[in-house]
């Protein structure tokens, strides 16, 4: 672990012991950096149907915002980066995203510990340092490529394809976990909701999405709002709201079944901390 790791999950740590200075809820959890360029995405894709009636986004303008917005965010010089199209509705809507999901990402972290005074001198860290390490740069290289450096075998080709694989798997275990302890965690849903496959693709989450956002909910309880008037039937079925979410009943079903056994196992655990 590098110096700047430890000193961020020291400061994360220090999130969770004084939590309650940084928020409402002590189940308000983390956004990461592969969560903070997803809300990213989401809230690009949003602002795109508002403006353009899509909800969809290209890889070239979700990393050219990614990384305007890490420099905005982190108050660096950006003075000779273009601003990307619709940037404020963009921005206006990742904070709206988060502060619906009950999170805060890593530079709301760091900014809130360092305005708090609960850093020391020994434990601060420089904006370019963090801009690294949410980037995923390492000693000034990008760290996903440090398995280059080695000649390509079939052994290193499936080491490297198994640590792909452990890793996806983590996120998805820490996801769900996530979603137990904040249900209203939409970035932790949009990791899990089809994994394993459960026939709920883009258009099953989009439709869920915009859903929850007419009933002011999270995307979470939208679903479980669904499946539990279906299951009991009765007016509240003719809704034109759950039109769009006929055809995947069947997936939404098996995810807030399987939610729900996983709580019903969490509730058997004397210390579920």
């Amino acid at each position: 672990m590098t110096a700047v790791q430890q000193k961020m999950l020291n400061l994360i740590k220090c999130f969770r012991r004084q939590w309650h200075l940084f928020s409402n809820s002590e189940r308000t959890t983390v956004c990461g950096a592969d969560c903070m360029i997803m809300a990213l995405q989401l809230s690009m894709a949003e602002v795109n149907k508002q403006h353009h009636g899509d909800f969809t986004v290209s890889l070239s303008d979700l990393l050219e915002t990614w990384k305007y917005f890490l420099y905005d965010k982190l108050g660096l010089s950006y003075e000779n980066m273009k601003e990307p199209e619709n940037y404020a509705d963009t921005k206006k809507a990742y904070h709206a995203l988060l502060a619906r999901s009950s999170m805060l990402d890593l530079i709301d972290i760091y900014q809130k510990c360092y305005g708090l005074g609960l850093v020391s001198e020994d434990e601060s860290i420089a904006p370019v340092r963090l801009l690294e390490f949410i980037s995923g740069i390492v000693n000034g290289q990008e760290n996903s490529d440090s398995v280059l450096s080695t000649p390509s075998t079939p052994v290193n080709r499936h080491g490297h394809e198994n640590a792909k694989v452990t890793i996806l798997a983590k996120k998805c275990v820490c996801s769900y976990l996530s979603l137990l302890v904040n249900s209203k965690d939409d970035l932790a849903l949009a990791h899990i909701l089809n994994v394993p496959d459960r026939g709920l693709d883009r258009e099953a989450f989009t439709n869920l999405k915009h859903a929850s956002q007419e009933r002011k909910m999270s995307i979470f309880l939208m679903a479980i709002s669904f499946i539990r008037t279906v299951e009991l039937g009765g007016r509240g079925c003719a809704s034109s709201l759950f039109d769009p979410l006929r055809a995947h009943v069947k997936g939404f079903s098996n995810f807030v079944n399987f939610i729900d056994n996983l709580q019903e196992i969490l509730g058997e655990i004397l210390n579920p901390r």
